[in-house]
């Protein structure tokens, strides 16, 4: 049984186990805002994008003049995976859902005998998928420096990748994030960047609209696609962004409501104990008063 020092130093550890939860639970809610604000904003710009490229896509066809972005290499052997994390922990499944859908997908590449290389954006992914496929990765992206994500940061990464495919080193892209849904729920999510998979939306005030695009269709998809995969990159750290913040402040609040009920424990322990040790002096002065 735990002395009466041992649990008090045990309630004052948890005590203050509790207050650095609670601050990261503030910090985390006060950085939410701006995240999710971000993240949001982008998603208009993203489905209009996309809405535009589908309608290039769609007047382009499969003819043998489509830029490669968009009609790919012509065979789907080797695929690149850029799994985008967060480069702290400290926040819930956020980190380890998206490795877990990676590693899922790496399987199921594997079982059809395709071949699989991966790009790292961020820590905690690189942790969690090098101990089983260490000997996959073929670069790494480090944003511990970087505050607020910009566009630039996204353009770097899409030139790292565009720059591969041009080489010929994979024939399929795809990257990994947790879509923002509340603070709640983050949904870990697959998005294929090369070749492009852009659908236009026949649900759309303009679905029936014709349109005559000045230079040439081939030409704006071969200025276009390269910004698309930035695009998308782009969405993806942004929605990281948010789900990281959203799972922390949700991580953070079990955490300070649990160090709450374990002090609460602790601290009946300590009075139970502390009951029974003046019980006992009680007992031990009466049998000496009583000897005499």
């Amino acid at each position: 049984m735990p002395s009466l020092k041992d649990l008090k130093n045990r309630i004052e550890s948890v005590k203050s186990t509790r207050k650095i939860t609670k601050a990261m639970q503030m910090v985390a809610a006060a950085k939410l805002r701006r995240a999710q604000d971000a993240a949001e904003m982008a998603r208009p710009y993203a489905e209009r994008f996309n809405h535009v490229m589908g309608k290039l896509a769609a007047s382009v066809g499969d003819s043998e003049s489509a830029p490669k972005l968009l009609r790919g290499s012509g065979s789907d052997d080797t695929h690149l995976l850029v799994v985008m994390t967060a480069e702290r922990g400290l926040c819930g499944g956020f980190n380890s859902n998206i490795a877990k859908l990676a590693r899922a997908e790496i399987e199921r590449l594997k079982s059809r005998g395709k071949t699989v290389k991966i790009i790292t954006v961020g820590k905690k992914g690189r942790d969690a998928l090098k101990r089983d496929h260490r000997d996959l990765f073929i670069d790494h992206v480090d944003l511990t420096g970087v505050r607020n994500v910009s566009y630039a940061d996204a353009q770097a990464i899409a030139e790292n990748v565009l720059n591969r495919f041009e080489a010929g080193e994979f024939d399929v892209a795809k990257i990994f994030f947790s879509h923002f849904r509340n603070v709640v729920t983050q949904e870990p999510t697959i998005q294929q960047v090369i070749p492009a998979d852009v659908q236009g939306d026949d649900s759309s005030e303009d679905a029936g609209a014709f349109y005559d695009f000045e230079p040439g269709e081939d030409e704006i998809l071969r200025e276009l696609l390269p910004r698309g995969v930035a695009t998308a990159i782009f969405s993806g750290l942004l929605e990281n962004g948010a789900s990281e913040q959203g799972a922390r402040m949700s991580a953070m609040d079990n955490a300070t409501r649990n160090a709450g009920e374990m002090i609460d424990k602790l601290t009946i322990e300590y009075n139970r104990s502390r009951q029974a040790v003046i019980t006992n002096e009680l007992i031990e002065i009466i049998s000496g008063a009583e000897a005499l």
